[in-house]
């Protein structure tokens, strides 16, 4: 199913207010706020070009990284993909920023 992924998923949720499903059963409101393009990550063979997805969470939080699962436009909710920390560097710090990486 992550094969399947493609940045205009996310670009459909741009801004967007959506549910994180945690790996403790639990969901972060999170807000997409980046898709970014790295074609020069692809590798031989593989038609997707690589994105990087970038998240803040709208609350609180004190998950660091793990298998999550969303809900994305024409695919329906995709498991196992995985969520990473980032330090907030001069954002709010109060606030969970997040990346996924799709090769």
């Amino acid at each position: 199913m992550l094969q399947q992924v493609s940045s205009e998923h996310f670009q459909l949720l741009m801004k967007q207010h959506c549910p994180l499903h945690l790996p403790d059963g639990s969901q972060l409101p999170i807000e997409i706020e980046a898709v970014e393009l790295r074609p020069q990550s692809r590798l031989p063979g593989n038609t997707r070009t690589p994105f990087n997805v970038a998240l803040r969470s709208l609350e609180p939080t004190a998950f660091v990284d793990g298998l999550c699962a969303l809900e994305l436009p024409q695919l329906g909710r995709v498991d196992t993909v995985f969520v990473s920390r980032e330090p907030p560097l001069g954002r709010d710090p109060t606030l969970g920023y997040f990346n996924i990486v799709f090769n």
